[in-house]
């Protein structure tokens, strides 16, 4: 028996439901060792495995309270940037719980003693995950597995020891829990202090508790294996790591023998509190009560999100992609409920909120069908900027202890506009659209006087490209005011606002005239970084070229010399659309539908210049044809994005494509995304491609769900009007793919498309046999619909039914 009796006995009285678990798992331990029902709920489960020359690179183990980062050969180094070598280990935000732990075995016969912290193996699950160690001389095999569970301030790490060799093995197993109860960051600004932590052992339940000397911050850890647990301060069969902060060491051994060909477990939780002592106390019982419920739970909801919107299609790495998005944005959420639930940027160093990074984000989730944590980040946000702000701007950066790093870039409030667009078309939640209108009105306030003072349409104020200049106007504030502008104008109309529609509708169709002719720069085929007289236009272009001059880029030297001699062909107080550091942003008016065709098509093309085979670079003078440039080597010593590619500009460029009609140079995009996809981090994809930056990043589900299901299956949904619109454009090499349980309002639909030899064929699904169907289609001869030839030669039919059969000649 691994589990003593007596835990019914002081059973909280708060969790009286546990009884009926307690007693089954009780009758259960004598035929099998605890965590059997882990190994089995695994066996079956998707995972991926990592590459052996990238387990000294990060992992993530996440739950909506906690999450764990380490390496994936089992350690803790000291890592991330934004508290300096802070960001890894466990984190229950606002606080820090671990910098992490180590465990050893001892060999009582010989006195040799292994740390694991060699891991051979590494495999990622959708909810967990595991590292393989073996001691071959010893003939000892050990999995470490870890999961977080739903709702709980805690982790669960389990240790499966196995016996492969003759006679058997007396060993001591030795776990070491380094504690570092340390505030978020910007936690100073709510009087977040950090200080000393204090250990002790609690005879009771046999586990450390830790407490920060001057905060009522806790956590605690130890075993459901009791019997012959000891205690001391410090570590225990691996060297002590050098840590920042005030955390200590502590560490719990367990004697056990392993009979030959014997398998034993032994289970450890890791519990916290920012709030109380009784509070982790609760946290840890529930953990070992609670913990094969708990992961059964956790692997259903799993399975849920990936039967959501999910793709079939002959490409299974590039459906595998697609799935894993799904669970990576699920690793991303942040429930603290002080602030609310909404889901984080990435991985270790942004994992708290982000206005821009949630409006990309949400619209793959939205497109997935995980519509409430896309409700409940618009939420979120919505409050973190009212109470900020209280003008319509929406935050640019929050911390989860609530304070504000950056009250908003003015892009981000004109994406937040068309993000709600998007979220009322997908749902038809009128009600929350209506609460939050009147923030959307002040939004378009503020961007059309506030921010434009000259009255010309274009907001002055930093967007997404954070370079020292470029702060006056810029291509990707103009193109999501417009956009802004039509989708408030939409809203409008459908809560009943004709007036305030109208309005809205005028300036957005001015300003997307504007944008087509005062934007666009034929000679560079592009439409502008930025806008500006010659005079303003001076000193940006001479700092592009110190740039690109230090990073030994002649070609983009000698180009912007070029642009620097034509300055003086311009009126003096003209502006003008430059083309300098061809910035991602410049697509943007591609990506929004805002381009004319024609301009569309020429810099789709322009665009391929500025690019590798991982994907758009951020900023075009960067590019490199190396394979590991000057900038990439430094770049990976001290963080930076200089010379990134990254995965929201090579999104940005597959919605583009997708959108104006070349699905097949969309599908070129995603397949570049690909090549990043557990590059790394099996199961995930890097920030910065293929391997730099968060290890997981929100926005990367938008580059990938929104060009596949909103554009090559065509899925335009409009839920307040039980209507959907479906008007593929497959990929040449696509013959048959399926999108199963679209979400859209309370219906759910499924979409086969098949290419025959001499017709398509079209089967739709639909749970809400009253909504109305829209199937767009061209060119064809003819049309037969369930099974009744049209006699007219259409490009659009509508139907209802709980089945729909288009085959179109």
């Amino acid at each position: 028996m691994w589990i003593k009796t007596d835990w019914p006995a002081r059973m909280p009285k708060a969790y009286p439901y546990v009884w009926p678990l307690l007693l089954l798992f009780a009758t259960s331990c004598s035929e099998k060792p605890p965590g059997g029902i882990v190994l089995q709920e695994r066996l079956n489960l998707p995972s991926i495995e990592g590459k052996s020359d990238y387990l000294a690179s990060p992992f993530v183990t996440a739950g909506d309270r906690v999450y764990m980062v380490g390496y994936q050969d089992g350690t803790f180094p000291d890592l991330g940037w934004h508290i300096p070598g802070e960001m890894g280990g466990i984190w229950d935000h606002p606080v820090k719980l671990m910098d992490g732990f180590m465990a050893s075995i001892r060999f009582d016969d010989t006195g040799h003693t292994v740390c694991l912290d060699s891991a051979a193996k590494f495999v990622n699950y959708p909810m967990g995950n595991s590292h393989f160690y073996s001691l071959v001389k010893e003939n000892i095999s050990i999995e470490r597995f870890q999961f977080v569970p739903d709702g709980l301030e805690g982790i669960i790490v389990e240790f499966r020891l196995r016996n492969g060799g003759l006679g058997s093995k007396h060993i001591t197993f030795s776990f070491t829990g380094m504690t570092d109860l340390r505030p978020t960051w910007l936690g100073e600004r709510t009087g977040m202090i950090d200080s000393e932590d204090e250990l002790r052992f609690d005879e009771r339940t046999r586990a450390v508790i830790a407490k920060d000397k001057n905060n009522p911050w806790y956590t605690a850890f130890g075993s459901s294996v009791r019997e012959g647990v000891t205690y001391s301060a410090g570590t225990s069969g691996c060297p002590a790591v050098a840590r920042k902060g005030f955390g200590r060491d502590a560490t719990l051994t367990f004697p056990i023998t392993l009979d030959e060909n014997e398998e034993r477990v032994i289970p450890v939780f890791i519990a916290g509190s920012y709030t109380s002592e009784e509070s982790v106390r609760r946290t840890y019982d529930s953990l070992q009560i609670l913990r094969d419920l708990k992961l059964k739970r956790k692997i259903a909801r799993h399975e849920k999100l990936n039967a959501a919107a999910h793709l079939t299609i002959e490409d299974k790495g590039l459906q595998q992609m697609y799935e894993w998005l799904k669970y990576n944005c699920d690793w991303l959420v942040r429930n603290i409920p002080e602030q609310g639930i909404g889901i984080g940027a990435g991985l270790p160093d942004y994992p708290w909120w982000f206005g821009a990074d949630m409006t990309y984000a949400l619209q793959g989730l939205l497109a997935t069908g995980n519509h409430d944590l896309a409700r409940n980040s618009i939420l979120l946000l919505s409050k973190l900027s009212q109470k900020t702000n209280g003008n319509g701007r929406i935050i640019h950066e929050a911390s989860t202890n609530g304070s504000v790093y950056n009250p908003g870039n003015v892009n981000e409030t004109a994406q937040y506009i068309s993000l709600l667009m998007d979220y009322l078309s997908w749902t038809g939640d009128k009600e929350l659209t209506a609460q939050l209108f009147p923030d959307v009105k002040k939004g378009i306030e503020w961007l059309t006087r506030e921010r434009d003072p000259d009255r010309n349409g274009y907001p002055d104020g930093n967007g997404m490209m954070e370079i020292p200049g470029l702060e006056s106007e810029m291509i990707d504030v103009a193109v999501y005011t417009q956009q802004a502008l039509e989708d408030a104008a939409e809203m409008a109309w459908i809560l009943g606002h004709p007036d305030t529609a109208n309005d809205y509708r005028k300036l957005a169709r001015a300003l997307r005239i504007k944008i087509n002719k005062e934007w666009w720069n034929p000679r560079q085929g592009s439409f502008g970084d930025f806008r500006s007289t010659a005079g303003e236009a001076a000193p940006i272009l001479q700092a592009a070229i110190v740039r690109a001059d230090t990073l030994r880029k002649p070609w983009a030297v000698n180009e912007l010399k070029e642009t620097q001699k034509l300055l003086g062909t311009y009126a003096p107080r003209t502006k003008a659309p430059f083309v300098v550091y061809h910035n991602w942003v410049v697509n943007t008016p591609l990506e929004t539908g805002i381009a004319d065709a024609e301009k569309a098509r020429i810099a789709l093309e322009t665009a391929k210049r500025y690019e590798n085979p991982f994907g758009v670079f951020v900023t075009g003078i960067d590019r490199t044809e190396e394979p590991d440039s000057v900038v990439t080597a430094s770049r990976k010593k001290t963080f930076s994005y200089t010379g990134a590619v990254m995965t929201l500009p090579t999104g940005v460029q597959a919605v583009a494509a997708a959108r104006y009609g070349t699905p097949d140079d969309a599908l070129v995009y995603l397949k570049k995304l690909q090549r990043s996809f557990s590059y790394s981090l099996p199961g995930s994809m890097y920030e910065v491609s293929p391997d730099f930056g968060m290890v997981t990043q929100a926005w990367n589900i938008y580059g990938v769900a929104v060009p596949i299901v909103n554009y090559i299956f065509g899925i335009r949904p409009k839920a307040c009007d039980k209507e959907v619109t479906i008007a593929p454009r497959f990929p040449v090499s696509w013959k048959e793919a399926s999108l199963e349980n679209v979400k859209v309002g309370n219906n759910s639909l499924t979409l086969t498309i098949s290419r025959k030899n001499d017709h398509t064929e079209y089967r739709i699904l639909q749970t809400r046999p009253d909504w109305k169907v829209n199937v767009n289609f061209q060119n064809a001869n003819k049309v037969v619909l369930n099974g009744e030839e049209l006699r007219s030669r259409v490009s659009t039919i509508t139907a209802t039914g709980s089945e729909i059969v288009l085959k179109i000649y």
